[in-house]
């Protein structure tokens, strides 16, 4: 087929309009993709609505899941089904307090108390090594300090003060100048050593590999290469190995999880009592559970039931759905902490965000890979479900800051400011979030011009009586 001479003029001449080509269909996926977003977009207030009710249903669904599975524990350790249930409640009560307490206080206000936070955390983990230091004859690590009826676990303290301070220090840093002791890297680094050599000291490597992630996510989130991200990765999977070899208990919850990778225990009344009676939990639950209370494991068949293992109660009572719901509330709350953390006002703002996300989200996935055999037995709780005084009010501390983070997105302060309030902030009496102060450079007047004689103020008479006349145009 031959093409007409004027089309072909047309394709040669220089400033002819070049044809482009149409774009590539978009798949049904993205599309969907894309309307979510912009439904989310259109709403100012979603990121802080859905931490704070996620934050909510699951401190509730713990209270439940700890009532149910503490009943017999509590029976013979006090004669009472309900005293475990009890000191639940008033912990969750008081970390509560603390979501409050901090969605009354300013993003910026705890920058300023993050060095008071951090330099009160490393002394705490110091203490927990002197004689103050207790629970070694109960768990094997001694990591609680006991002070009559308190007990504080301070590493769960170091996991939020961390994040809070290194948010600071890392802030409009320049991450290339890595190891420059002007820069905040350097003393970040060496501070979280500090922090992660104490906790293993106390003998909770548990706790201590899931404070190196913290301190790893925070590294990546401020913009670190992953390569040195990747050391630190490397340090914790060498520790691992020589935890593996080392011969000891944990190197036995090693040889565990690869049975539990085969689907078959040898030493099921030995070594892998505790995960077998978990899977046999799970397994139970079918797909809609036995029913909420009805679990068989909670009489002393599985160990730490209330604690470690709380998600295999919620697989066995609640069934699939139950464990999938959990699954689910932990990647929304992933999702919309991360977005609060794009949506923040400031770097300090953004990096605190993702650091509390990823600690309590990453917390609470390792937990329940464990539970069904994806990884070794690491002895840490699922946030805010597990039975734990200092766990609960740590944590619901820490989703308080983010949830003030979420309230003071831009966005979120120009609809409060414009509309009012939602009913939640109003029930509670806590007060219309601020923008921050845009500091500008004080505007240089401009120049006064030099006057020349009495300025002319009549426009159709000159000076005495005299008429205006324009000057010629030439």
């Amino acid at each position: 087929m031959t093409v007409p001479r004027a089309q072909r003029a047309r394709a040669q001449r220089p400033g002819a309009p070049r044809t482009q080509a149409a774009p590539a269909p978009e798949s049904k996926l993205s599309a969907a993709v894309r309307r979510i977003r912009s439904a989310l977009d259109a709403r100012p207030l979603i990121d802080y609505t859905m931490i704070r009710s996620i934050v909510l249903f699951l401190a509730g669904l713990g209270v439940v899941m700890v009532m149910s599975s503490s009943m017999a524990t509590s029976f013979a350790a006090s004669a009472s089904v309900w005293a475990q249930a009890a000191r639940q409640c008033f912990m969750v009560f008081l970390g509560l307090g603390a979501f409050w307490a901090a969605l009354q206080t300013p993003p910026e206000r705890l920058r300023n108390l993050s060095n008071w936070l951090m330099v009160v955390a490393v002394v705490l983990l110091v203490a927990v090594l002197t004689p103050l230091g207790t629970g070694r004859e109960e768990v094997g690590s001694q990591s609680w300090l006991v002070a009559g009826p308190i007990r504080l676990q301070p590493s769960e303290f170091a996991r939020v003060a961390i994040a809070m301070w290194g948010a600071k220090i890392l802030a409009n840093k320049n991450p290339r100048r890595l190891l420059k002791a002007d820069n905040g890297f350097a003393a970040f680094i060496m501070v979280s050593l500090v922090c992660v050599t104490l906790i293993a000291m106390q003998g909770d490597m548990g706790m201590a590999l899931s404070l190196a992630a913290v301190v790893a996510f925070i590294l990546l989130f401020a913009g670190v290469s992953l390569k040195a991200v990747g050391v630190v990765i490397a340090s914790g999977f060498i520790a691992l190995v020589a935890i593996f070899l080392s011969g000891s208990f944990r190197s036995d919850r090693f040889h565990v999880y690869f049975d539990a990778l085969h689907g078959h225990f040898d030493d099921a009344k030995g070594v892998a009592f505790q995960s077998h009676q978990g899977f046999l939990s799970l397994a139970d639950g079918h797909i809609f559970g036995v029913g909420l209370g009805q679990s068989r494991a909670k009489w002393f068949y599985l160990p730490e039931a209330r604690n470690d293992f709380i998600f295999a109660v919620i697989g066995e009572e609640l069934g699939l759905w139950g464990g999938a719901l959990v699954i689910l509330l932990f990647a929304l709350l992933g999702y919309f902490g991360m977005r609060t953390a794009r949506r923040a006002q400031t770097q300090y703002q953004t990096l605190m965000a993702a650091s509390l996300t990823a600690a309590v989200v990453s917390q609470a996935f390792i937990n329940m890979a464990y539970v069904i055999g994806l990884l070794p037995v690491t002895g840490i709780q699922l946030p805010m479900l597990s039975a734990g005084g200092s766990s609960a009010v740590f944590t619901l501390g820490a989703m308080g800051v983010l949830a003030s983070v979420a309230r003071h997105e831009p966005d979120a302060v120009s609809s409060m400011q414009n509309y009012g309030r939602p009913m939640f902030d109003r029930i509670l009496c806590i007060g219309e979030p601020r923008a921050l102060k845009q500091r500008h450079p004080a505007a240089t007047p401009a120049p006064r011009r030099k006057r020349y004689g009495t300025p002319v103020t009549q426009s159709a008479r000159g000076y005495h009586g005299q008429p205006h006349r324009p000057t010629p145009r030439h």
